[in-house]
């Protein structure tokens, strides 16, 4: 397994699947999504596996000082990559496999 976690340290949900991986002792490695974002490739692996309503975090800040509800979906998808603060983490990738938020019933069937 190749785990990383893009995660957020004020996030709780975040904290929750570090820990959740620690004590199975599965090695990951964590990327502080707000600081370092995804890249293009990376946004584009997870979206093959997670709609974008479930990325996007319509309850922050920048979701509205943005206008997200009121661009096209191809800005949406640009203005995402542009400002990694709009994602919900964390992001947990698997090779191809993603998911978003706090899933560790799907994280068992990665094992």
């Amino acid at each position: 397994m190749n785990i990383q976690i893009f995660g957020s340290p004020k996030s709780f949900d975040s904290k929750k699947a570090e820990r959740w991986f620690k004590e199975r002792r599965i090695k990951y490695q964590y990327i502080d999504l707000k600081s370092k974002g995804l890249s293009p490739r990376e946004y584009q692996a997870v979206r093959r596996c997670v709609p974008f309503e479930e990325l996007v975090d319509t309850k922050c800040r920048a979701y509205e000082e943005l206008y997200m509800a009121y661009i096209t979906p191809a800005a949406r998808e640009e203005k995402l990559l542009d400002y990694p603060e709009l994602f919900l983490a964390p992001i947990v990738r698997n090779g191809k496999e993603a998911t978003v938020g706090y899933k560790p019933e799907i994280w068992e069937k990665w094992e």
